[in-house]
């Protein structure tokens, strides 16, 4: 009697408590950096835009170490526990927090071990143990939940900061993530064999399953290891550096002054409307994306995501607010959602999925050190500059680029499986 397959209600789990732990803090704390920039006698703490950016690239170096040391050791529903329950105390001191920027700084720490151990690496496992022949589209459905909790997270922050003022909003939403536990507790397998089944809920187990996970050593001796971890660097340092400059530019772009009194209110309009609707896109981006990695060339529809990502960057300094970015935000959208999830895709083609998890170990703290540290240098350079011209139009443009030129450098095949990876 054939079993119940059980892989689709763990990925609708992961789709909610991947929104949860990624969605909603990471793609929705830029909505506060305006605030943090206001004069005190504002209600704000008067730090500059660099100060501000800089807390996350801080935290990334600081952290470095979690995902190598922790992720492989332990089990992916467990750090979603651990990670969303730093992610919460996280949320709860910004919103207490006063005007001492290094408090500011130190609760970034806190809040990127709990991305590292609750965010993309857990989740990534999961859905690559239960899925082989569709691990694109599974893929792609779990990103959607990054893409759509992320969209109402958009919706949702600036009537929330609106009637209780933006400490208590940074509370609500640290106190909301914590929706995970019950799905990360009760619904969660880390893989088949738990539920005594195999990927795809297929009768025989796939010949992945039984190659040797490989060693961090055998990794970094590998080219194409290089490749995968500075495309996927360049590319994630450039989204981030939009996404987290996104309100700055809207706000250098306004058609208005800051002394009109319909100012802010129009900038939060225009930062909720472009957020939602590149949320809404990198939906559609990650359920395409996915169903195309199953049955395109891999590497091709990597390589064409990463240049779509690239050629959008110029068209968002064109864009001139209150006017809606309709045309950069849905292009946006389409490649930032399938940028992120083609990462760990790839690194399971290339490597096996056996070896996801100190792939990933490397490649995400590696990734957050970029997707934070780009947008400070990006800071520093407008400050200097007094525009955004040469930081996004030059040098995020130009990193964007050398991602898919990376990415085009990979192998067309996997690492060989006659090589013997060295033991763990």
């Amino acid at each position: 009697m054939k079993k119940t397959y059980y892989g689709w209600w763990v990925t609708a789990a992961a789709f909610v408590t991947f929104g949860l732990s990624v969605g909603w803090p990471y793609y929705n704390i830029s909505f506060f950096y305006d605030y943090f920039a206001k004069p005190v006698e504002q209600g704000g703490f008067g730090w500059s835009r660099a100060d501000i950016t800089f807390g996350f690239p801080l935290a990334a170096v600081l952290t470095i170490w979690a995902g190598p040391l922790l992720v492989p050791r332990f089990s992916p529903r467990k750090l979603i526990v651990v990670g969303t329950g730093l992610t919460c105390l996280a949320f709860l001191a910004f919103g207490n927090m006063g005007g001492n920027i290094w408090i500011y700084w130190g609760i970034w720490v806190l809040y990127t071990v709990g991305y590292i151990l609750s965010g993309p690496i857990p989740h990534q496992i999961i859905i690559s143990q239960w899925f082989r022949r569709m691990r694109g589209r599974a893929m792609g459905v779990l990103y959607v939940g990054v893409g759509l909790i992320g969209f109402l997270g958009s919706f949702l922050v600036k009537p929330l900061t609106e009637t209780f003022d933006y400490h208590n909003a940074l509370m609500i939403m640290g106190v909301t993530v914590l929706l995970a536990w019950p799905l990360a507790l009760l619904v969660h397998r880390d893989r088949p064999a738990e539920k005594n089944l195999f990927p795809d809920g297929a009768a025989t187990p796939p010949p992945e399953i039984s190659i040797q996970s490989y060693s961090f050593r055998f990794l970094l001796n590998r080219w194409a290891f290089w490749l995968l971890l500075a495309g996927s660097a360049c590319s994630i340092g450039s989204i981030g550096a939009v996404n987290f400059h996104m309100k700055f530019v809207f706000l250098d772009q306004m058609q208005l002054g800051p002394q009109d009194p319909q100012f802010q209110g129009l900038l939060n309009s225009t930062w909720r409307a472009a957020s939602m609707i590149i949320l809404a896109s990198s939906i559609a981006g990650r359920l395409a994306i996915g169903l195309l990695f199953d049955k395109l060339n891999k590497k091709l529809v990597m390589v064409v995501a990463y240049f779509l990502s690239a050629l959008t960057i110029p068209i968002l300094l064109t864009v001139e607010p209150p006017t809606t970015p309709w045309v950069f935000s849905l292009l946006f959208g389409f490649a930032m959602g399938a940028d992120y999830m083609l990462i760990p895709l790839m690194a399971a083609e290339l490597f096996g999925v056996n070896s996801l998890a100190r792939c990933m170990a490397i490649i995400l703290p590696v990734n957050t050190i970029t997707q934070t540290w780009f947008p400070y240098l990006v800071s520093v350079v407008r400050e200097q500059s007094g525009s955004y011209w040469l930081p996004m139009g030059v040098m995020v443009f130009g990193v964007a680029l050398m991602s898919g030129v990376c990415i085009a450098l990979l192998p067309r095949r996997p690492v060989p499986e006659q090589v013997q990876p060295a033991k763990a």
